[in-house]
């Protein structure tokens, strides 16, 4: 487990390298997730190490909303202040995430559908 969390910690770190020394607007966390994704995809998949690893986090992903539950309740008085942009940006990027996630769909689902032979008619 420790070798899988150590290679986790690696491409985020190279990420966050990348991110800060080319000045990038992407977070390095989202980078690194890229690279690994690339190393993964060129060896051929993730190892049963990485996998069960992988697999544990995931049964304590609530634990990573706590900080931003700390930080909900430390911000509170700004977040009462600033709420109809808060809500205009939730609205709207939920919308967003909606459409683009429609329109990658169905581009992919127009790729992957069967094509007709032009010399089969039924």
């Amino acid at each position: 487990m420790l070798k899988a969390i150590t290679l986790l910690l690696l491409f985020q770190l190279a990420g966050e390298s990348i991110s800060i020394f080319l000045s990038l607007p992407i977070p390095g966390p989202v980078i690194g997730m890229a690279l690994l994704f690339a190393a993964l995809a060129w060896r051929g998949g993730p190892s049963l190490e990485l996998r069960e690893t992988a697999q544990n986090l995931l049964q304590h992903l609530s634990l990573l909303f706590v900080p931003a539950g700390v930080g909900i309740m430390l911000h509170w008085q700004r977040m009462a202040e600033e709420w109809q942009a808060l809500l205009i940006a939730l609205v709207a990027s939920t919308f967003i995430t909606i459409a683009i996630s429609a329109l990658v769909l169905r581009a992919l689902t127009r790729r992957s559908a069967p094509r007709a032979d032009p010399e089969h008619r039924p």
